[in-house]
Order: C-alpha cells, then sequence, then structure tokens
C-alpha cells in the first residue's frame, strides 16, 4: 500500500488536462466492454465501474483543487474547458439505459448474496440513475443533458466572479486612530509603505474583512467595506436567475414539483415543509432570545458613547466591546495562544487521544510552500494522507473546506487503496516577523473541517461509492464536522496546546472558561442568521424565480426573522457560494438539521467523559468507519442506542426552549 502523490504544477497542467480527457475516452470503450459481458455480476460489472469513475476522480480532483487554491489564468483555462466535457460524460452514463438494466439485474439476482455495502451502491446508484431521467424519452435526456451542462457553466462562472470580485478590491487607510484598536498581528498584514507613507490596505478576504469590521471605530470606512462586500459580483444576479430556472425545469422533466423536492429525494428530510417546519420550530424558540440579545448590544453601545440605532456593520465591533466588557473575552487577547503550527499540531494530539490514531509530517510535494502533508497511522500502520494549507493568500478561494481527493476501498485486484483528503482555510497569513495566529473562531474552523477528513480518511468501507463521505446523505455529512468542533474550547482539549507562543504561557483556567461561555454569546442572533439562510434556500428552489422576486423572498424572510436589519443594498444572494456554486442547493438546512445529530452525540461524551474508549470506539466504528455504506439515522443509532433529540442543539446553544 502506498499514497497518492499530488504533483500537480501550472507547468504540467496541460499533461494533466489531457490525461483527464483520454480517461474519458478510455472509460467509454471500458464501459462498453463491461456491457457486452454475457452473465454480469457485481465482481465483473460493479467493481471494475466503480474504479473507473475513481481513475477519472484522481486525475481532475486536483486541477480542480488548484484552480481554488493558487487560482491562475491557466489554471482556470484548464479547469474551464474540462467542465464541459466531464459533465457531457457524466450525463451520458447517468442516462445510459444500459448500465441502468445491469444494475437492476444484478440487485435483483445478487440481493440475498451481496453484503449491505455493495447493496448500498446498488440502491443509491439506481435512485442516482432515475433522478437523471435514464427511463425518459430521448427529447427529455437530451434536455436534461443541455440543462446539466449549462448549471455546470453557471455554478463555476458564479464562484470564479465571486473570488475575482473579493481580490480585486482594496480599501486603503491612511489615518492610524481608524486602525488603532486592530490585533498587531492584523495591523502588520494591513501595514504597506506607499510613497515614504505608512497606510493600512484592507480587502474581501475574510482575515482582513473581519478584522476592520471588528476592530476599527470608524463608521464610514466600515459600511464603505461592508457594502464592498455585500454588493460583490453583481453579475451573478443574472447567473442567479438563469440557475434557479434551470433547477426548476430540471425538477419538472423528472416529474417532481420544484426543485427543492428534487433535491430531497436523496436526503434525510422527506419533503420542503418538513424542513421548513423544523426551521420554524428553531426560529420560534431562538427569537425571544435574539431580540433580547440585540437589545442589550444597542443598550450597552449607548452607554459607551454611541448615538442612534446599530446599523448592520457596527454591529461587529460593538459586539466584540460587548463581550469583553460582559465577559471579558477578545480575540486580541487569545490569538497569541493560538499559533498555526501549534493549534495544528493541538488538533492532532486531541484526535489522537479520542480515536486512538496517530499523525506523522510527511515529505510529500505540495502545491505551495505554505502548505503540508501529514500522515495517519492506526496500530501503527499507515491508513492515510492529508494535506493541510490554512493560510489566505490571493488566488484562493474564500473560507475553509475539505476534499476528498482518494477514497479508501479495494480495487479490482484486491489491493487496498488508502485515501487522501486535502483540509483548506484562509487564516492570517504568517510573515518572517510575525507567526500566524488565529482567533478562536477560526481554531473551531479548524477542528471542523478535520471532522469532515476523519470521516472520509478513517472508513474501512471497501466500496469506493459508499466509502468515506461518498454515499453519505447530504444533510448528515455536517454531522462529524459539527460533531468534533464542539470539543474546540473544552478546557481538557485547549490546555493540551493554547499555549502563548512567545511566552510559553498555557491559557489559564480563567481564560478558558469565559472563552467557553463565549461560545454562546450572541446565539441567538447567529441561529437566527443561519435559519434566514435556511429559510431563503429552501423557498427559492421552491419555482422558478426572477432576480426581483427572488430579492422579494428575501425582503420577506428579512422582515419576518431578521432581528438585524441588514440595508437594502445588501445582495447576500450573490455571495451565497453554497448554494449557487457548492453542493448545498436546497440543502443549506443541513447544517442546522446535522447539528442536532452532533449535538446529541457531544452530550454523550462531556456527560460521560471525553475521552471514554467505549463511546469513541463505538463512534469510530459505528459512524466514521462505516462512511456512507448505510443510511446516517441507522449509524447514529448504532453509535447512540437511540434517535438524536432536537432540544441538543437548543441546549449546545445555550436558548431556552419556550
Amino acid at each position: 500500500m502506498s499514497f497518492k502523490e499530488f504533483n500537480l504544477t501550472n507547468e504540467n497542467l496541460q499533461e494533466h488536462k489531457q490525461k483527464v480527457l483520454d480517461i474519458i475516452e478510455n472509460n467509454e470503450k471500458e464501459i462498453e466492454k463491461l456491457l457486452e459481458v454475457s452473465s454480469k455480476t457485481y465482481q465483473n460489472f460493479l467493481t471494475p465501474y466503480q474504479e473507473l469513475s475513481s481513475d477519472l476522480e484522481f486525475y481532475f480532483t486536483p486541477i480542480s483543487h488548484l484552480n481554488y487554491v493558487n487560482n491562475t489564468p491557466e489554471t482556470e483555462e484548464v479547469y474551464n474547458s474540462l467542465l464541459p466535457v466531464l459533465t457531457e460524460y457524466s450525463t451520458k452514463m447517468s442516462q445510459n439505459e444500459d448500465i441502468y438494466r445491469a444494475f437492476k439485474l444484478i440487485q435483483e439476482l445478487e440481493k440475498r448474496s451481496l453484503n449491505y455495502e455493495q447493496n448500498k451502491v446498488l440502491k443509491d446508484a439506481i435512485q442516482s440513475f432515475e433522478l437523471s431521467g435514464v427511463g425518459l424519452a430521448d427529447d427529455k435526456k437530451k434536455r436534461l443533458a443541455e440543462i446539466n451542462l449549462e448549471t455546470s457553466e453557471a455554478t463555476t462562472n458564479f464562484a470564479q466572479n465571486l473570488m475575482k470580485a473579493t481580490d480585486a478590491y482594496e480599501m486603503e487607510v491612511s489615518d492610524f486612530e481608524d486602525v488603532k484598536e486592530l490585533p498587531k498581528p492584523d495591523l502588520d498584514s494591513a501595514k504597506e509603505e506607499v510613497d515614504g507613507k505608512t497606510v493600512y490596505k484592507f480587502t474581501l478576504q475574510q482575515p482582513s474583512f473581519v478584522a476592520f469590521m471588528t476592530y476599527s471605530k470608524n463608521r464610514v470606512l466600515k459600511e464603505k467595506l461592508y457594502k464592498a462586500y455585500t454588493t460583490r459580483a453583481p453579475e451573478n444576479d443574472a447567473i442567479i436567475e438563469s440557475v434557479l430556472a434551470l433547477r426548476d425545469e430540471e425538477a419538472k422533466i423528472l416529474g417532481f414539483e420544484n426543485y427543492a423536492q428534487l433535491s430531497l429525494a436523496s436526503k434525510m428530510a422527506d419533503k420542503p415543509e418538513d424542513v421548513i417546519e423544523f426551521l420554524e420550530e428553531i426560529a420560534n424558540n431562538s427569537k425571544p432570545q435574539a431580540q433580547k440579545e440585540f437589545k442589550a448590544l444597542q443598550e450597552f453601545a449607548n452607554s459607551i458613547g454611541f448615538e442612534g440605532l446599530l446599523a448592520s456593520w457596527d454591529v461587529a465591533y460593538y459586539s466584540e466591546k460587548l463581550k469583553i466588557a460582559s465577559l471579558d473575552v477578545a480575540d486580541e487577547a487569545y490569538m497569541p495562544y493560538f499559533e498555526k503550527e501549534r493549534s495544528v499540531k493541538g488538533l492532532f494530539d486531541f484526535v489522537e487521544k479520542l480515536l486512538g490514531i496517530s499523525f506523522k509530517e510527511s515529505t510529500a510535494k505540495t502545491w505551495h510552500e505554505s502548505a503540508k502533508a501529514y500522515e495517519l497511522f492506526k496500530d501503527d500502520k499507515p491508513v492515510a494522507r492529508i494535506y493541510v494549507d490554512l493560510e489566505a493568500r490571493k488566488g484562493k478561494r474564500g473560507g475553509a473546506w475539505m476534499n476528498d481527493w482518494v477514497t479508501h476501498h479495494v480495487n479490482s485486484k484486491g489491493e487496498k487503496v488508502l485515501p487522501v483528503a486535502y483540509i483548506v482555510g484562509n487564516f492570517a497569513t504568517a510573515t518572517k516577523e510575525n507567526s500566524s495566529l488565529l482567533r478562536p473562531s477560526d481554531v473551531v474552523t479548524l477542528f471542523h473541517e478535520m471532522g469532515h477528513a476523519l470521516h472520509h480518511m478513517l472508513s474501512k468501507v471497501e466500496e469506493p461509492y459508499v466509502s468515506g463521505i461518498n454515499g453519505v446523505e447530504w444533510d448528515a455529512v455536517e454531522f462529524p464536522s459539527q460533531f468534533l468542533e464542539n470539543f474546540a474550547y473544552e478546557a481538557e482539549v485547549l490546555k493540551a496546546f493554547a499555549i502563548h507562543h512567545q511566552s510559553g504561557e498555557v491559557l489559564s483556567d480563567e481564560m478558558i472558561e469565559k472563552l467557553k461561555i463565549s461560545k454562546n454569546f450572541e446565539s441567538a442572533l447567529g441561529m437566527m442568521r443561519q435559519v434566514e439562510f435556511s429559510l431563503f434556500d429552501m423557498k427559492i428552489h421552491q419555482g422558478k424565480h426572477s432576480a426581483k422576486e427572488v430579492q422579494e423572498i428575501l425582503d420577506g424572510l428579512r422582515e419576518q426573522y431578521s432581528v438585524i436589519k441588514p440595508p437594502h443594498y445588501n445582495k447576500f444572494q450573490w455571495g451565497f457560494g453554497h448554494i449557487f456554486a457548492g453542493g448545498y442547493a436546497a440543502g443549506y438546512y443541513s447544517y442546522k438539521w446535522a447539528e442536532v445529530l452532533s449535538a446529541d452525540a457531544f452530550f454523550q461524551f462531556i456527560d460521560q467523559g471525553i475521552f471514554n474508549e467505549a463511546i469513541s470506539k463505538r463512534y469510530y466504528d459505528e459512524v466514521l468507519a462505516m462512511g456512507g455504506s448505510r443510511p446516517a439515522m441507522d449509524s447514529f443509532i448504532a453509535f447512540s442506542g437511540k434517535k438524536p433529540e432536537t432540544d441538543s442543539l437548543l441546549r449546545l446553544s445555550g436558548i431556552s426552549i419556550r
């Protein structure tokens, strides 16, 4: 067993592109050969069929990855040129009735002799074929193929518009009074010498944007930056309208009333009304507390000299002030304790103790000098590799994510293939003078993405289609990530790595307790914000809407659920990449849906001891190792012994139930 190596660079991009094209051509020929086999079985058809998909992913995923972490005109050209080809190939395969009939026949003949993993592969694949319109008339199949291609191009353009708009903007500040409250690392990152004068430059990249909004008192400049952020990529307005029309048409061709119904066909939730009811219940429980939180913030701001009503661009600054005043918790005070490298090692140490695995740094080649590779071991045997790339830079998509590259499985030769994952973040950039220091919220993000990676890497499933995060219902895929992030502020975890990067002082018990309490600071306001986003997503996907109607739906939800009313120019939807450039269309609610599972699981550890060997083993064996080989609810019940309780989510957030 050995690991696949990342060797993609701008210099060999064209070579990789050609390899992808060759694999597609070869796959089509190989599938024709498979279809010619007279007596098809799981072993002689399904196993090689899955392997063909794995080969394609192995070569295309690094191209997609490089385009988002080291974006250049070259990566963009190659990525964009391959998307239509891949979409056409995917659509062609998903609508191939011969393949579909082979799957159905194998299911009928071998269902009782196959193991649960293999039956799950068949069940998921057959459903996927049917949701792709495999049984439709040729003209409808053709239109679905066109829709898939048009949607793929549109969502890619959405993401690239957003990334370019984010990279293009810069606000220069010349008066030190406007930045004097910023933490030193943020100040140093922004500082530049221009024509012999010191100025401070702020961008729409998350570390820079958040720092200025949180620590600058200058309302005029904050609104300027806020407006630039919330009006990025106006060309995405037309793309939204186009994407919604395409998705609605796709749903209707497949026999659904709307795209929301189509989306939920393969998720845990049954129908849009169930999701809306779930979200409204959370909102009804959270809104009274959210209103109290905002009232307290308004009163506090007025008490320290602010005049009038708080606007959206004031909230971060005064929330930070209130958090310091009421809880004595300031990001600036904590950041020196969260140096990036030590925080990564602290996360590794915690996971090692929790799950009985170990990490060792690898000499494997990476795509950037700030990215590193590590290998995971279980019982002294290598089980996975993970690449970690956490610092913000130009040409890197904002936000944080986990990307699965190679999936654990056993190939047609009987060889075990080891999984490989990437974790990507956009934390403060290290310089020669300064270390990369993380905010407490960055530490939570780091834990979150590692939760995703562990779900992918610790799979023991042998079938690639249901191994790791593959085959996991979309509204359950956030369960392991949210579960792990909940430990980020626990004293037993923090004491091991929260050490001042200069003095060597360990974060005190008092500071840890304050940080833990602060986790639920204005939690109801945060809950209402997420509910608003989730309802917006679900409602716009229940029909075909013009850009004007999309805005009206958003305005209506803001009127009903926004405790802090944003200005009319806030075009949040233009930057909502999760649903217009990611996989969360009619599925953004998944964060809250999965958070019920994660909260319930977390409290089992907290209530019985974090490092409880029996509970940890059940979590490893019944959730992580099982991947998507069975329904997520079955895995949760096998781990927990019961169904999850919604009240756990409110308890986790410190929200009183009405």
